[in-house]
This record gives structure tokens, sequence and C-alpha cells, in this order.
């Protein structure tokens, strides 16, 4: 009895496609580097659907992932930058520039921040939202 080529090539296919979906490494690939932390539950269930296909594979999904840090989940890291700074790049009319906030926020964090890409979002702010904050309005 011979097997179709389509049912091999679509096994092959799939195998391919789990072993890809369970390792966190490639997905997270800014998580490698951490030694200790809480265990990213999704990254947990891919590697254990590994298991439960692939036993070898899945084992193998795991101990990368714990070996690179890739199933930790990223540390809760927070940054503060004074408002006096950030009233620099706030002009007379009361419009943002781009590039003096980028340009604070490289030296008071250290990281760039791609202020200037076009996919980038930005909400406008009214009186009430500030009021809520118990802010004043004043550019």
């Amino acid at each position: 009895m011979r097997i179709p080529s389509r049912l091999i090539g679509g096994v092959l296919v799939a195998t391919l496609l789990t072993q890809l979906t369970a390792c966190g490494t490639l997905f997270f690939p800014d998580r490698r580097g951490q030694i200790e932390g809480k265990i990213d539950p999704v990254v947990a269930a891919l590697d254990a659907i590994g298991i439960l296909f692939y036993v070898l594979p899945g084992l193998i999904a795991f101990g990368v992932d714990f070996a690179t840090g890739a199933i930790y989940l990223p540390g809760g890291t927070t940054a503060q930058v004074a408002p006096e700074k950030l009233r620099e790049a706030v002009g007379s009319d009361g419009r943002v520039d781009n590039h003096r906030l980028q340009a604070i926020l490289q030296t008071e964090l250290g990281q760039s921040l791609p202020l200037d890409d076009p996919r980038l979002i930005q909400h406008k702010g009214s009186v009430e939202q500030l009021a809520a904050y118990g802010l004043r309005p004043a550019a």
C-alpha cells in the first residue's frame, strides 16, 4: 500500500509547525539571558504540547527555554522622567517636539524610542483629563 505524497507532506509540515511553536526562544528572543522569574504559562503550554506530540523534541524545547531564560516572564521595569525635564520638549504653542522628547528620553533613560515611527499612535489629551489627575494645564 502506497502512501500519497500529499499526506506525507502534510504530516511533515504539521511536525515542523508544532516544533516551531514549541519553543519560547523563537517567540521571545528578547527574554534570553534571564536566570529567574515567573514562568510564562504560554511558553510552558507550547512546550508541553511539544511533549504531547513528540516527547524528545518537547523535552529539548523545555531544556532550551530554561537554559536561555526565554520561559521566564520579563521583569517589571519602570522608568520615570521628571516633569521639569519633559517641559523642555513642549513648545510655546503647546505642541510636543518629538525630536527634543526623543533626546530627553535618550539621556534620561538610556533607551532610544522610535518617536518618528509612522506607526506611532498619538492621543490628544484634554483639560478634563489633566484635572482628573490633579494637574493644571500649563505650557
